[in-house]
């Protein structure tokens, strides 16, 4: 099947969003068409050229190839570790599309090495995250996707249809059509291993319209991608749901026209469908050898990428060759087992559903606690961190769990007090609103700024002192250029501003009291100014 979600085997490339983009889309291009090991030692050169330029966007998308071509090379472990560097990042970044997505591409890697706790964790707090987020646009598609994949991966296919329907209310917004829709595919794969499955169990009358539905999908992606090579893959996929809906003949025809050119190109585990195919066609004629040789070829072409239900499914049509070949009466008691596993599969894939249940409730207790806690180190009139946030940091500081550079800004505004008395206090609590909005709008997102107390702020900026001083005297232009009358006419504002640096073995108290001391500075020098 295809893997990830705009990781989808079309005849357009992957966007990626930074201005060296073009990098990112060669390496999941490469990634994607079976050069995965090209992929990687492109990575060693184009990695540490979009960090020297600051392209922190196609960085993040390079690692992702990075995480794709361990995937499809059978890396999974080193994958893992990627994605979850990836993640570290997203999170950092406060992308909650960006952290969804990567959520749900590690938790179909860690279903591969069977940790199914971790997997469903990471699976429920992705799909939290994009039911939440107000963000729409085509990467809030490329993480519904990649929720879809692993819940297929899972067998979750409840939870696989209730995405994708959360997904095309989007697209339909957007007036996409479907031939240009990713997410169709994908669903179209769900519904093929949803039919697959269900006919294991026997239950035909469930199986055929998944299989129908899914075949119909596949006939457009053929149709619309005929003038390209990208139109292999859907064959092969279509063949296999048409080979299960009865149409052998048909199924026989097309998989036959492209098994060699698929087992030829430079990802062959795309041919796996076709050799499916062709093994039932065959095998309904009577030729049993033949039938073996085509699940044989499946299997050994999902030996290492191939998800554990892909695998599962090439299993079981080997099982009922087997039956077919040693016979009605002797295959008795082969038939009942084969019967009764199929069953017992069938209600651990039930129990899954129940664990995902669970894994979401206990994602949303967390999130519940993790935003009362945030509430706890936030100042509600501003929306900074407060004076409790501002000790954390410290903490943290003394224990050398913040990243250097650390360099602090003490705001202080200049006569204050004056401002309440003139005007009121409630027009003094606007003016602090106005310079909150002036910290974040010149601070970048690893910078934290905090209401100290009052009318003081306090900045952590993740750079040098030079760089502090541009930043400080950013902020000091912003709000000394503001017009305020819209608050009180006639209002001028201005703040003061200290700057001091972390040095290696500094305590905390002593960073505050030296970036303190060059606040004072600035006042007794006249304030409205900078000093460091």
């Amino acid at each position: 099947m295809v893997h990830g979600a705009d990781e989808a085997r079309l005849p357009v490339p992957v966007s990626a969003y930074g201005p060296l983009d073009g990098l990112a889309e060669q390496v999941h291009l490469m990634a994607q068409s079976g050069r995965a090991s090209e992929a990687l030692d492109a990575l060693e050169v184009f990695e540490p050229y979009a960090r020297a330029f600051g392209d922190t966007k196609t960085a993040a998308f390079l690692r992702q190839g990075r995480m794709y071509a361990y995937l499809y090379l059978g890396r999974i472990p080193e994958a893992i570790a990627v994605g979850e560097q990836l993640l570290a990042d997203n999170e950092s970044s406060g992308n909650p599309v960006a952290v969804a997505k990567t959520l749900a591409d590690l938790s179909d890697l860690n279903l591969r090495v069977n940790r199914v706790s971790e997997a469903m964790r990471k699976l429920a707090r992705a799909g939290l995250l994009l039911e939440q987020t107000t963000i729409r646009n085509d990467r809030y598609v490329a993480a519904l996707s990649s929720a879809i994949c692993a819940a297929t991966s899972m067998e979750l296919f409840e939870t696989a249809h209730a995405t994708y329907l959360q997904l095309t209310q989007w697209w339909a917004s957007e007036g996409r059509t479907e031939t240009t829709a990713n997410h169709d595919l994908i669903y179209a794969e769900t519904l093929l291993q949803w039919g697959l499955r269900l006919d294991q169990l026997g239950d035909h009358v469930e199986a055929l319209p998944r299989l129908r539905t899914a075949a119909d999908i596949f006939q457009r992606w053929c149709t619309a991608c005929e003038s390209t090579d990208a139109a292999g893959p859907f064959i092969a996929l279509h063949s296999l749901a048409l080979a299960k809906t009865g149409e052998l003949s048909r199924a026989r025809q097309l998989a036959a026209g492209v098994v060699v050119r698929l087992r030829g190109d430079d990802d062959p585990h795309t041919a796996w469908p076709a050799h499916m195919a062709l093994g039932i066609a065959l095998r309904d004629q009577g030729d049993v050898v033949g039938a073996r040789r085509e699940f044989t070829a499946a299997a050994e072409l999902l030996r290492v990428t191939g998800s554990p239900s892909e695998r599962l499914i090439v299993g079981h049509e080997l099982a009922r060759l087997t039956i077919d070949e040693i016979g009605e009466h002797a295959s008795h008691d082969l038939r009942y087992m084969m019967e009764l596993q199929a069953r017992q599969l069938w209600q651990l894939r039930l129990q899954r559903v129940a664990m995902l249940r669970q894994a979401r409730h206990r994602e949303e207790q967390e999130q519940a606690r993790r935003e009362a806690e945030a509430a706890l180190l936030h100042d509600p009139l501003t929306g900074l961190g407060n004076r409790r946030r501002f000790d954390q940091l410290l903490g943290d500081l003394d224990a050398g769990l913040m990243p250097a550079p650390t360099v602090l800004l003490f705001i202080d505004v200049d006569r204050f007090k004056s401002i309440n008395d003139t005007y009121s206090h409630s027009v003094g609590d606007r003016v602090l609103c106005e310079i909150a909005g002036a910290l974040r709008v010149n601070c970048r997102a690893d910078d934290i700024a905090v209401r100290y107390a009052g009318d003081e702020f306090v900045v952590f900026l993740r750079t040098d002192v030079e760089g502090a001083r541009h930043v400080a005297e950013r902020i000091r232009a912003t709000i000394a250029q503001t017009v305020y009358d819209d608050i009180a006419p006639g209002l001028r504002v201005s703040i003061s501003v200290g700057v001091a640096a972390h040095e290696p073995g500094m305590p905390a108290h002593e960073l505050v009291d030296t970036a303190d001391a060059h606040l004072y500075l600035a006042k007794r020098n006249g304030r409205d100014q900078v000093a460091a």
